[in-house]
Formats: structure tokens, C-alpha cells, sequence
């Protein structure tokens, strides 16, 4: 039975087929214990629902500790192994509504996941970094924690929360991955980073504008760290707040290549994409 303040329930709209496809997939997981799903294509990566049935839990903020409560999305298959888990905070006044798209989708995908909200609408990036952290430590100690492996953690954020998300990274570099979606921070250089980290930024950011924003964070990271800059084309501040199939395309393919050292995806990563959602496109390629 879920403890108090920990409600749960099935996404009927998300039960797919799950499992590895024969041959290839096999192969690769028998090298890799940490591969989960069938070979990705341009099409899997794109779609809004990945291989992986997905339930969902409720954290009320009576029952978390260190951040306000979220939403855990989990695949439903135990069969595989544990997952990597991944903590995603939401911007400057905004709640987790904002960013509750990409909870599903990359669940789906084979990750647990929880979209916060914070302790306060408010509350600056170095806050955002502690309840994202608080988060991960939530999972690792709920009743999920048998489905989750705890040496393969993440993080992502958008705008003050994309601050949040590289701090994190910066404070605790055990873990595995980064994501900021048009991050917002007032420090630029980050040269003790060790956690490769995927910058995102926004053509048209009027609010964390890419000159005095992403960019910097990309080029203050250190030039051995894996790390990329992927600038979306005429794109504004907000377009995390949808669902984008070029942020999760690539946010999916960053976490698989190092929360799951999951080799297969590094196809989409390097060497550098060219399409047309995308305005720029920095890689340290290729990664180690």
C-alpha cells in the first residue's frame, strides 16, 4: 500500500509495449546491463509516448522533504532492472504544471521521474539546485526505490530552474546528467562542473537571453567536459513550457547516452544534428 501523502494511479493513456526487441537489443543489454527498451530510431525519440507503460504517484508537499511536493512518473515494467531517476524543477513563479509535459514522455522512455514544485514561486536558482537534489533523495528513500538504481541520477530545469539544474550538477557531481532549458543563473562560469550537462537555449529569450545566458554556461564549462549547446530556432523563453519534440528528442537522448551509458543514442548527439528547429549546435563530440 502507498504511504500517506503518496497517492497512486495507472496512466491509462500510457500503457504501450514494453520489453527489448529480439536480436540487436539483446546483444547491446548483454554489454550494457544498463540499456532499457528496444534500438531507438528518429521516429521513437520524436514520439510523445516512448516504449514503457507509465504510472503515476502524487508527493504532497505534507509528505516531501526539502522541496513542495511533485509528481513521479515510473514505468510500470520491473522486469528489466531498476531505472535512472531524474528531478525536474519548474521557473521563477511558475509550478510543476509548466514543465509536467516532459514527465510522461521521458518516463516512458525508461527513467522515473518527478516533476517538482518548489517551496517557494520564487525561490533563486541555489534554492531551486537544494530541492532538486532533496527531490532525488526523496525517490531514492520512497517506496519506488526498488525501481530505481541510485548511482544513476539527473537533473533538469527550466529558466530559474535550469539555473537550479546546472548548481545541482555543480554541487553534487555524482550525478550522471544536466539539462537546462533556457537557464537562468547569475553565475556564467562553471569550471568545476563534471556532470555532462546539455545546455538549451532559445533564439528569441528575451528573459535569460542565450549571449548573456546559455552560452556563457556552455563555454564556462570546462572544454574536457562532455557537454552541448543546442539553440532552438526562432524559439522564446517559454518553449519548454510546451511539449517541444526537439527539447525532448534530444533531452531523451542526452539522458539515455549518460544516465544509462546507453551508446545507442549517441547517434543523435554526434556528430552534430542540422534541422531546422535548430538555430545552433555545439558538441564536444566525440564522447568519452
Amino acid at each position: 500500500m502507498a504511504r500517506k501523502g503518496f497517492a497512486m494511479r495507472v496512466l491509462a493513456p500510457l500503457v504501450l509495449v514494453g520489453g527489448l526487441t529480439a536480436g540487436t537489443s539483446a546483444a547491446h543489454a548483454s554489454d550494457n546491463p544498463y540499456e532499457r527498451g528496444p534500438d531507438p530510431t528518429e521516429s521513437s525519440i520524436e514520439a510523445s509516448r516512448g516504449p514503457f507503460a507509465v504510472a503515476q504517484s502524487t508527493v504532497s508537499r505534507t509528505a516531501a522533504r526539502g522541496f513542495g511536493g511533485g509528481t513521479v512518473y515510473y514505468p510500470t515494467d520491473t522486469s528489466q532492472g531498476t531505472f535512472g531517476a531524474i528531478a525536474i524543477s519548474p521557473g521563477y513563479t511558475a509550478t510543476q504544471s509548466s514543465i509536467a509535459w516532459l514527465g510522461p514522455r521521458i518516463a516512458s522512455q525508461g527513467f522515473v521521474v518527478i516533476t517538482i514544485d518548489t517551496l517557494s514561486r520564487y525561490d533563486q536558482p541555489s534554492a531551486r539546485a537544494d530541492q532538486l537534489l532533496a527531490a532525488l533523495d526523496h525517490l531514492t528513500g520512497s517506496s519506488l526505490r526498488n525501481r530505481i538504481d541510485p548511482t544513476r541520477l539527473g537533473v533538469m530545469g527550466h529558466s530559474m530552474g535550469g539555473g537550479g539544474a546546472i548548481e545541482a550538477a555543480n554541487d553534487r557531481p555524482s550525478l550522471q546528467a544536466s539539462i537546462p532549458l533556457t537557464g537562468w543563473h547569475t553565475t556564467k562560469t562553471w569550471s568545476r562542473m563534471a556532470v555532462p550537462t546539455l545546455v538549451v537555449g532559445a533564439e528569441n529569450d528575451g528573459v535569460a537571453p542565450v549571449a548573456s545566458h546559455s552560452e556563457p554556461f556552455y563555454e564556462g564549462m570546462p572544454a574536457e567536459l562532455d557537454k552541448a549547446y543546442l539553440e532552438l530556432n526562432d524559439a522564446s523563453h517559454y518553449a519548454p513550457n510546451s511539449p517541444n519534440v526537439t527539447i525532448a528528442k534530444y533531452s531523451i537522448s542526452w539522458l539515455k547516452r549518460f544516465i544509462d551509458n546507453d551508446t545507442r543514442y549517441e547517434q543523435f548527439l554526434c556528430p552534430a544534428p542540422a534541422e531546422s528547429t535548430i538555430s545552433e549546435y555545439r558538441d564536444t563530440c566525440p564522447h568519452s
